[in-house]
């Protein structure tokens, strides 16, 4: 790539200008004010690679005197570049310090963003400051942030973007995915010829860039998962103290699945440029319930029925013979099937479930109580469902969005299986249980064999969420669990 693409963005304060920038640069430093006058000078804001700027997004003043400045680039006729000249003339004028700041990244070859609220009517002054970026001749595109429920005045704003700019978008800044971002820079190919080879490169190196973190965030989830499910813990055990100390391992087993979660979804934020502020989650979502909690496993993980399907609970359907085949035809003859099956068929049913026997195997001795690893797979289904809730919310979560605490668009659930893997396949629940079944057992020379595996099948579902191709699957509820018990 020869040369650097820049962008001003231009528009007026609390109208998206910010955000839009924010959301495209990935960058959530950007200053989101509704305060006119806020930003007094440009600022740069480089997308970086590997190490390489790819791209600069220029965040820029507000228009000051912009039917001044249009009558004088109107009634120029010197031998001079328009804007170079106005900047010349008024520089030392401090009536137009902003117009001067704000058009010198254009003059310098910068190409346009214009954004502009299209929840309001169309201004005289927005057709004033459009016709100036006309006049400018510099490549550019006119951004309409515009929710989805506010498109009384679409139209209008359509109509005359399309008079002043080379190319025209709805973008919500706010609510912007992955895949809506790669569309507007796809989109900014088309406002200037000599712009779509450099702009195809760095397009190229933002999926480039996002297959390498989504490598990364499968691979945290993969060795985040191992690393619980293998968990083993020995201890002294006097005589007397066999129950207070099973409770005791108990609690730090689950305090720790905790931690090691808290830290993996740490790590993934990082990964996907969430550092200043912190991307939190409203305090209704199912990703704040408590890991262990019976909310979270009524709503995340595998029915009943899919557990003894996949052979879960150590292959319990395979070890007394029963053919997988035959499972849904009469389930209720399950509950008659005493030990693992028995365990299985009530697993979502009581307190029992999150009990030390029954999440983790426990062995007495003389002398010593073991912990660990774990006997439940339902834990990795639910874990497995929590990462891509989690996985979800990061990849959708626009860098200029600072609502944290605010979804109007949450959804009630109507109870059952909300997650994700209640819809995988037989193939999918096989790949997990082999995953299982080799950590547990520490089968060392098939665990990475299977681990592979599960990045591969987690990477296919980072496409679909990233495709939005998950929609009928993955509700938006996910999020937005009620307090009914």
């Amino acid at each position: 790539m020869s040369q650097i693409p820049e962008f001003a963005i231009i528009g007026h304060p609390n109208e998206g200008k910010s955000s839009v920038l924010s959301t495209l640069a990935e960058d959530d430093s950007v200053r989101v004010s509704p305060v006119p006058g806020e930003t007094a000078v440009c600022r740069t804001f480089p997308v970086r690679i590997d190490g390489r700027t790819i791209i600069r997004f220029i965040d820029t003043p507000g228009f000051q005197n912009p039917r001044q400045t249009l009558r004088w680039l109107q009634n120029h006729e010197g031998p001079e570049e328009l804007l170079p000249a106005f900047i010349h003339a008024h520089q030392d004028n401090p009536l137009f310090a902003d117009d001067c700041e704000l058009l010198r990244p254009v003059a310098a070859g910068a190409g346009v963003i214009f954004v502009a609220d299209g929840s309001r009517p169309l201004r005289n002054v927005d057709q004033v400051e459009m016709e100036i970026l006309r006049l400018s001749g510099a490549p550019r595109m006119a951004v309409l942030n515009c929710k989805e429920e506010e498109s009384a005045y679409q139209e209008k704003w359509l109509a005359t973007f399309r008079q002043h700019f080379n190319a025209v978008r709805i973008f919500n800044a706010h609510r912007a995915t992955y895949r809506q971002r790669i569309e507007l820079l796809e989109s900014l190919k088309s406002i200037d010829q000599q712009l779509e080879p450099t702009l195809r490169f760095v397009i190229k190196a933002f999926k480039e860039d996002w297959k390498a973190r989504n490598q990364r965030t499968a691979a945290l989830v993969v060795a985040f998962l191992q690393d619980v499910l293998s968990y083993q813990r020995v201890k002294p055990c006097p005589k007397g103290r066999q129950e207070s100390l099973r409770t005791e391992l108990h609690q730090q087993y689950l305090t720790y699945v905790t931690d090691q979660e808290r830290r993996t979804q740490q790590a993934i934020r990082k990964l996907f440029k969430h550092n200043i502020f912190h991307l939190d989650l409203p305090p209704q979502s199912i990703l704040e319930e408590d890991l262990f909690s019976q909310r979270t496993w009524k709503f995340l993980g595998l029915t009943d029925r899919q557990l003894i399907l996949a052979g879960a609970l150590l292959g319990a359907a395979a070890g007394v013979g029963i053919d997988a085949a035959t499972i849904g035809t009469s389930f209720g003859i399950f509950s008659a099937v005493g030990g693992l099956i028995g365990a299985g068929a009530t697993a979502l049913k009581g307190k029992e479930l999150l009990s030390g026997s029954r999440l983790l195997g426990m062995k007495l001795d003389s002398e010593q109580l073991q912990v660990g690893p774990v006997n439940n797979i339902q834990l990795l289904y639910i874990l497995l469902d929590r990462s891509l809730l989690f996985y979800q919310h990061v990849i959708n979560w626009a860098h200029g969005r600072r609502d944290y605490r605010q979804d109007p668009a949450l959804l009630q659930p109507e109870g059952g299986k909300e997650g994700f893997t209640s819809h995988w396949s037989r193939e999918q629940l096989g790949i997990c249980d082999q995953f299982f079944q080799t950590v547990r057992k520490d089968q060392i020379e098939k665990i990475d064999e299977t681990a592979a595996l599960l990045v591969n099948m987690l990477l296919n579902q980072f496409t679909e969420i990233a495709e939005d191709r998950m929609v009928q699957q993955a509700p938006r509820h996910f999020f937005s669990q009620t307090n009914k018990q």
